[in-house]
């Protein structure tokens, strides 16, 4: 397997840091959804902080992301069934649902950060060093911003599971490679 893109698929690297995305999204947004089953105490705690350190790792993952596609450019752009069917419209609608997926990487992490702070909490990076809340607890911004936290988090969930539709059915209803330029392969 290669580590950098080549005109028609992209590289271990590239795949590395989309899949690992894709685990701690679905492990944090788990954990916040059902993180307040956890019985109360130390595993509750667990919970939490491995909610904070997946969402704190997406940050991380969206920066390197954004560096290697600085450094390896993406595979070229192959005309599909659906991209014929929908013209420039629908290469606007994957560019835009792409922009909006980055955008949520970073914004919803961002926000339960805020909301960390906001609820006077020190916020701890990955067990390494806690930085101390430079806010006074305040309940009722950090009911708002938790609120924000959610919807975007639901946004970003559905958003993601819309992307995965759309490669899958590009797969196996167009019967193109745009699902297949993803996955792990040995072709050179």
């Amino acid at each position: 397997m290669r580590l950098f893109n080549s005109p028609t698929g992209y590289g271990a690297v590239a795949q590395v840091l989309h899949w690992l995305t894709v685990v701690l999204v679905i492990l944090a947004w788990t954990l916040g959804i059902f993180g307040d089953l956890l019985p109360r105490g130390e595993p509750r705690h667990a919970g939490l902080f491995i909610h904070i350190a997946a969402g704190t790792s997406v940050i991380v993952l969206v920066i390197a992301r954004l560096i290697w596609r600085l450094v390896d450019l993406r595979p070229l752009s192959e005309a599909t069934k659906f991209s014929t069917l929908l013209g420039r419209w629908g290469d606007a609608l994957a560019g835009i649902a792409h922009y909006a997926l980055y955008a949520l990487l970073v914004v919803v992490p961002v926000a339960g950060l805020v909301l960390q702070f906001a609820r006077g909490e020190a916020l701890p990076l990955f067990g390494l060093v806690t930085i101390p809340s430079p806010w006074l607890k305040d309940a009722t911004f950090a009911h708002s911003v938790k609120e924000v936290h959610e919807i975007l988090a639901h946004a970003l969930v559905i958003l993601a599971a819309l992307h995965a539709s759309a490669a899958l059915v590009h797969h196996w209803v167009f019967r193109d490679r745009t699902l297949i330029r993803m996955l792990p392969h040995t072709e050179e």
